[in-house]
């Protein structure tokens, strides 16, 4: 399939980790042009060897808290400032808090809206006059099954991915006639291949996910709904991020596809 992205801007949220990594690696191997945007600014660097290695045509890390819309602006300016456009947004930060929703303090609360949800918005609304100049662009969201089904454990991050899915919609609306496309991907059990996939901005830092790989009964536990019977790996996700990225989906726009394993199949 001729995907069209070889020499694309493509800017990757969340980038030095996980899914985000698996997504930065998918585009290198297209020959994109690429930029991650992360906290962890040495694990980025990491990231960005590997995507150089893997074909793409240059990369640029820019340290940025995405939930301060001062950094992002200053962000899209760096990125356009060097090369001259953007292509392709990928939110895929994503945070949910490590308490259930009656222990959640208020603070915490407001990380999960802040990074799930504004984020999201901080990142769209910086790079859409300029794609709305061009008249083109892609942007794809990183949702979850949560938002979907509902995640009793996190009530908050559920409803920040629904939101999510919702800002996808409107926003394919209201940028359609530009020749912008707006998806939404939502991911469930997506876990590292290895401890390189983990950085200190990661969900998963410190915390012993790679169980998931090793442990059957740490597998079951969380697959026991899903049709495949495993977990996913980041480069399954990041196929379908591609995919939305792509020439080949010019006609999609407003849709949510879930990357899922057969979890919610809606």
């Amino acid at each position: 399939m001729e995907t069209g992205l070889k020499s694309k801007v493509v800017i990757v949220t969340g980038g030095a980790s996980n899914i985000g990594k698996g997504i930065v690696l998918a585009f290198a191997k297209e020959g994109s042009k690429i930029v991650i945007v992360d906290i962890d600014e040495a694990q980025s660097q990491k990231v960005a060897g590997k995507a150089k290695q893997l074909g793409a045509e240059d990369t640029l890390v820019v340290k940025t808290d995405v939930t301060r819309m001062d950094e992002v602006e200053n962000m899209a300016r760096t990125v356009l400032k060097k090369f001259g456009k953007i292509d392709v947004l990928v939110n895929n930060v994503g945070w949910p808090a490590p308490a259930t929703f009656l222990d959640e303090s208020k603070e915490m609360m407001d990380k999960e809206i802040n990074i799930n949800l504004y984020s999201t918005i901080n990142c769209s609304k910086a790079v859409l006059p300029h794609m709305i100049e061009k008249k083109n662009g892609r942007i794809v969201n990183i949702g979850s099954e949560a938002a979907r089904a509902g995640d009793p454990q996190r009530p908050v991050y559920s409803a920040c991915k629904g939101a999510v899915i919702s800002l996808t919609k409107a926003l394919a609306r209201a940028v359609g006639s530009y020749g912008i496309a707006v998806n939404c991907v939502c991911p469930h059990v997506i876990v590292p291949d290895d401890a390189d996939d983990v950085g200190e901005g990661s969900m998963f830092h410190g915390i012993n996910i790679f169980q998931l790989r090793t442990s059957p009964e740490a597998q079951q536990a969380v697959i026991s709904g899903h049709a495949l019977k495993r977990v996913g790996r980041p480069a399954e996700l990041a196929a379908a991020v591609v995919f939305l990225s792509s020439e080949a989906a010019g006609y999609i726009t407003g849709q949510t596809l879930s990357v899922n394993g057969g979890d919610t199949m809606i």
